[in-house]
């Protein structure tokens, strides 16, 4: 095709995408599949050129989606399996997709060091053998922070050595502006602000940077959301919001330097001591800020398009620095159930890559396992996009 008919395709392709709040979807549809017979009809040798020119595609009817997926640029689909990395091998879906780069799994503090600087790496080395020998890459998820009471997710002399001042706090949950009848929740949050605990993550990150860096594809920390209340009630001992904004900040920089190949990101999603927009103290900005400068990836857990929480938070942030850094976006156990306020429907995959890829300029979306979510929808709708992009009928 020549270059003239490929610019004109791409110019009508980038121009219906802006009319996308100013149309209903099917006629932005019609259009975009219309623009696509004319690059067809203008002399394109194979599909694998048509879908170029588009730009977009419509993926996963087989699913019973019908949207339009903008890829303004590279999108990588990891399966996140959290904690239960047994699933790697027995989900053969997983391996058998080629739509998936790889596993996103979740590693807690507490197993990767199991006594002080008695580090066991095993289940990362096992882990990433199994992967490389079936084609897929393996992203770590640092767990600093457990959701189940019965969970620790730091080592035990952390727990025990009075230096570390219990080295986990409890969060908390209560109905607006009741602190005082509020009920701690999950197994903790290791004390990120406290320097002495601090100092001890930033040697674990060290240690596996060392191992691990430029063999992984990339390693996240888990979201800076905490909940410690507002008024300072619930505030743990030593905790200020800006000793946690700063301690967020340092250990960003250490990850950047301990990971220089692979690709370092942090899950920023919420900060204790604000509520963007309405009360904005700058502690969420200051960390994007952060990220831009150190050439660190953003994003964070939940995947759920226009929600006016996350759009008031971090979603904007993101889109903000997703022109310099690496963007990854995680769809966890119940987004499948949200709905979305576009439509008054149930979200769909389409939309939410759609959103993902227009809206937060992601390069990485983690999916979850939950079923029959994942089986029913997900794989399906992978697997008829990589075949539309291929050029498969």
């Amino acid at each position: 095709m020549e270059r003239n008919t490929i610019q004109t395709i791409q110019s009508l392709q980038h121009k219906l995408v802006g009319l996308k709040h100013q149309l209903l979807f099917p006629q932005v549809a019609w259009l975009l599949s219309a623009v696509g017979l004319i690059a067809a009809f203008a002399g394109a040798e194979n599909s694998h050129e048509v879908l170029r020119a588009r730009g977009l595609i419509i993926a996963g009817e087989e699913a019973g989606q019908k949207k339009s997926v903008n890829h303004d640029k590279p999108l990588h689909h990891y399966v996140f399996f959290g904690m239960d990395r047994e699933k790697i091998k027995d989900m053969k879906s997983f391996l058998e997709t080629p739509a998936f780069d790889g596993a996103q799994v979740a590693y807690s503090w507490r197993q990767l060091e199991q006594g002080k600087d008695n580090y066991e790496f095993s289940m990362i080395r096992e882990d990433l053998a199994y992967l490389e020998a079936h084609g897929k890459k393996l992203w770590i998820q640092i767990q600093d922070v457990m959701f189940s009471p019965q969970w620790k997710p730091v080592p035990n002399y952390i727990l025990r050595d009075p230096q570390y001042h219990g080295g986990v706090d409890r969060q908390y949950q209560y109905k607006p502006g009741d602190e005082a009848h509020a009920v701690a929740v999950g197994g903790g949050v290791a004390r990120r602000w406290d320097p002495a605990v601090r100092e001890r993550f930033q040697k674990l990150l060290l240690a596996l940077g060392k191992e691990f860096d430029g063999r992984v594809a990339g390693i996240n920390f888990d979201e800076t959301s905490a909940d410690f209340g507002e008024s300072g009630r619930l505030f743990p001992s030593g905790f200020t919001p800006e000793l946690y904004r700063d301690a967020i900040i340092a250990n960003m920089k250490m990850l950047k330097g301990a990971f220089p190949k692979s690709v370092p990101l942090v899950y920023a999603n919420f900060m204790p001591g604000e509520w963007r927009p309405v009360n904005d103290r700058g502690y969420l900005r200051a960390v994007y800020q952060a990220a831009r400068e150190l050439k660190i990836g953003v994003g964070g857990p939940d995947l759920l398009p226009h929600k006016p929480g996350q759009m008031g938070s971090s979603y904007p942030l993101i889109r903000e620095v997703a022109s310099e850094v690496p963007v990854g976006i995680a769809v966890q156990d119940g987004n499948s159930a949200y709905i979305n306020p576009e439509t008054g429907k149930r979200v769909t995959i389409a939309e939410q890559i759609a959103f993902a890829t227009e809206y937060l300029h992601a390069d990485y979306i983690f999916w979850c396992t939950e079923e029959p979510y994942y089986s029913n929808q997900l794989v399906p709708f992978l697997r008829s996009e990589k075949r539309s992009t291929s050029g498969v009928q």
